[in-house]
């Protein structure tokens, strides 16, 4: 039995580094995409769930978690004694539900007609990052929605799976993407989703507290080696990453902001709803040329959260009674 954990622990650290590497050089799939797949399969089954309830929105996420989890669970149990075919399936999971790579270059597609000052284009880019309406920002604008996304989203689409990966394995690596789109899909406060959406909401809260946090104190390590302050990524983080809306989001944005000596906030427009957000650091608004570095950052951050998962599993396999 021993033996065998062991083995589980070595295929699983091998199979989360593939999927990091191969998110890195190919970016997502882009054909047949699963969680494209699982967004068109949660989409039907709203059209026949809905009601404005927050027990029908529970049911909804329960189903869909659960089928993913199950999912999970199946590939574990269908690679169990297969150290290869364990390291290939979860290489392949990992890459699928991973978004770092085009996480970045959504933003440098925003951030090319930006430097170019074709204020329409990059407007027109924004939608693919960011739920926020586009239509009246202005160039400082879409910089900040960019770098604020960024920072976010470091978090959400690379850091928390690789967390969950290294946790739960394969059912964690599944169950954490259903969870982080249903969030997408039907968290936002919306006339619709404020009642249907809250138990998807509160279930990404969940399932990111602790890899948010992990993103901030990366962050705060990674600082120095992308140019950045170390000290002004942890001080704005603690003083300023709570005072965010969201009880996830804002450690990230903060310790980006501290980082990169910018002034993140303001006032955001979704759709017909407007939030005006608290500032978070002390520096300058962001501009176009902040893209970048956002983006070099984020890269940093979530490739040594990437090397902690495998080292954690390494880890877990010598110490197993």
């Amino acid at each position: 039995m021993d033996g065998v954990r062991a083995d589980r622990d070595l295929s699983t650290a091998a199979g989360l580094a593939l999927g990091a590497a191969a998110d890195l050089l190919l970016a997502d799939p882009r054909r047949l995409h699963p969680v494209a797949g699982f967004g068109t399969a949660a989409a039907a089954l709203e059209r026949r769930t809905w009601r404005d309830s927050r027990a029908a929105g529970a049911g909804y996420a329960a189903v869909l978690v659960g089928a993913a989890g199950a999912l999970g669970a199946a590939l574990d149990r269908g690679t169990r004694g297969r150290p290869v075919a364990r390291a290939l399936t979860t290489a392949v999971v990992t890459w699928t539900v991973l978004g770092g790579t085009s996480l970045g270059r959504a933003a440098r597609d925003v951030h090319a007609p930006l430097v170019a000052g074709d204020l329409p284009a990059a407007r027109a880019q924004l939608p693919a990052l960011a739920g926020r309406d586009p239509s009246g920002l202005d160039a400082g604008e879409l910089a900040r929605a960019t770098v604020e996304s960024v920072a976010e989203n470091t978090s959400d689409a690379a850091v928390a799976p690789l967390f969950w990966g290294a946790v739960a394995g394969l059912p964690g690596l599944t169950a954490y993407r259903a969870v982080n789109t249903l969030d997408a899909m039907v968290g936002h406060r919306s006339p619709r989703y404020a009642r249907f959406g809250w138990a998807s909401a509160r279930a990404d809260d969940v399932a990111n507290w602790l890899p948010a946090r992990l993103t901030a104190a990366l962050t705060v390590a990674a600082a120095p080696w992308t140019g950045g302050s170390a000290a002004g990524a942890l001080r704005v983080w603690w003083r300023d990453g709570a005072a965010h809306p969201s009880p996830n989001s804002g450690r990230c944005e903060a310790s980006l902001a501290g980082a990169l000596g910018l002034r993140l906030g303001g006032r955001n427009v979704y759709g017909s709803r407007v939030e005006v957000r608290p500032a978070l650091g002390d520096g300058r608004p962001p501009l176009a040329a902040d893209v970048p570095r956002a983006v070099h950052l984020s890269r940093a951050v979530w490739t040594a959260a990437a090397g902690l998962a495998v080292l954690s599993r390494l880890v877990r396999r010598r110490v197993s009674p």
